[in-house]
């Protein structure tokens, strides 16, 4: 990388080239000296250039500040760097702009085997791409598909997966399919409370659509049950990415109670 890039363009194209050199450099976790060398340059040249406003020149010097020296601090202060000239360069950040930092799996939280879950025509493609970042996260084995269902390919759903659609089987599934298989239950208004239902070990949870729920048909493919989120505000209403997270990390730590292991057993 060098500032070649950026001397020849001229004002939202300039910030919105070094927004892409910096963004680079946060998702290859660069912390080399180029990069830091590459990145006083810039500096200088953002505090120093005709062109700079005085607040593209404040970002600059706000970064010089932030810099601590320590990777941790150093990567925050590339992020906020990164965000101010974003901003100033007319383009608001949307959620697949935001970088995911690779994390390690909690201990002693294992996988259970057998988590899947069933998308029966949500629209969204959002939508779909954060339920595959959670599903990955908390160790779904795949995610099923209704044929309507919006595609997981589609660009907004990559960005918002953060490359979790790679790396989480998932496929296509008609109700008939679905209705041939076991454990299957839904998330649903109606259904009993989140606290008392008895989760099966193995299985697949259903989300319906945005705006309908889980269709009669699909209801009728559930014979494990209904489970709801008992909500308290006005509204009653929560998006069905955020009530599969919520609904997907209660069955990752269901226990069942010690006479119903004692039965199974």
């Amino acid at each position: 990388m060098n500032l070649r890039l950026l001397v020849h363009l001229h004002g939202r194209a300039r910030l919105r080239k070094a927004v892409l050199l910096l963004e680079r450099i946060e998702r290859e976790r660069k912390s080399d000296d180029d990069a830091r060398a590459f990145l006083d340059e810039l500096v200088v040249f953002l505090v120093s250039d005709g062109e700079s406003g005085e607040e593209v020149r404040s970002a600059a010097r706000a970064f010089a500040a932030e810099c601590a020296g320590t990777e941790g601090d150093w990567l925050r202060a590339v992020n906020n760097l990164r965000h101010r000239l974003m901003a100033l360069s007319g383009q608001p950040p949307a959620d697949w702009d935001f970088i995911a930092i690779p994390r390690e799996t909690a201990p002693g939280i294992a996988k259970r085997p057998g988590m899947r879950v069933y998308l029966e025509d949500i629209r969204s493609p959002y939508n779909v791409g954060s339920i595959f970042r959670t599903a990955e996260a908390l160790g779904f084995e795949e995610v099923l598909l209704s044929p309507e269902c919006a595609d997981p390919v589609h660009p907004r759903a990559q960005r918002t997966a953060m490359g979790t659609i790679d790396r989480l089987p998932w496929r296509r599934l008609s109700l008939e399919e679905l209705n041939r298989m076991e454990g299957v239950f839904a998330l649903e208004v109606g259904g009993t409370p989140i606290g008392d239902y008895a989760f099966p070990f193995s299985g697949i949870m259903v989300l319906g659509s945005e705006e309908l729920g889980v269709s009669r048909h699909a209801l009728e493919c559930c014979r494990s049950g209904k489970v709801s989120i008992p909500l308290v505000g006005t509204k009653a209403s929560l998006n069905v990415a955020s009530a599969f997270s919520i609904a997907a990390w209660a069955w990752l730590s269901y226990s069942p109670p010690a006479d119903a292991r004692h039965i199974c057993s």
